[in-house]
């Protein structure tokens, strides 16, 4: 039987370690994302556009997704973190098992919606015209 300081510091560990790897997760998905969207915006300046109006209208949208999708990859790999953790120090109660399994679906969410930016902004600028 293992005791029960023994077993305290272990969960310590692996909560620790849920955190870190989450953070470690978003990090290098926000920088893939950073990455795509600047060879995003070297494409559509290497073909030059129409005229200033449709390249600045270009650069606002490009802003504005650079913006709400590091917004969603922070706030998703919080709810990551917070669920890893929740789940850990759960204890076996199903109330909070569910729970943080629930926080965690809010996150992959979260993840696949940051993911999928590019793409809905691309829909949103052939349908403005830009």
């Amino acid at each position: 039987m293992i005791p029960r300081s023994r077993f305290t510091s272990r969960k310590s560990l692996l909560a620790a370690a849920v955190v870190v790897a989450a953070l470690t997760f978003g990090t290098l998905l926000e920088l893939a994302l950073a990455h795509f969207a600047q060879a995003t915006a070297t494409a559509l300046a290497a073909e030059g556009g129409g005229g200033k109006g449709a390249g600045s209208l270009n650069q606002v949208i490009d802003n504005l997704r650079n913006v709400i999708v590091g917004l969603l990859v922070a706030l998703a790999t919080l709810f990551l973190t917070v669920g890893g953790v929740r789940y850990i120090l759960a204890g076996g109660d199903p109330g909070e098992v569910e729970a943080a399994k629930k926080t965690l679906r809010y996150a992959a969410l979260g993840y696949g919606i940051a993911v999928l930016a590019p793409l809905l902004v691309t829909v949103l600028k052939g349908i403005v015209g830009a």
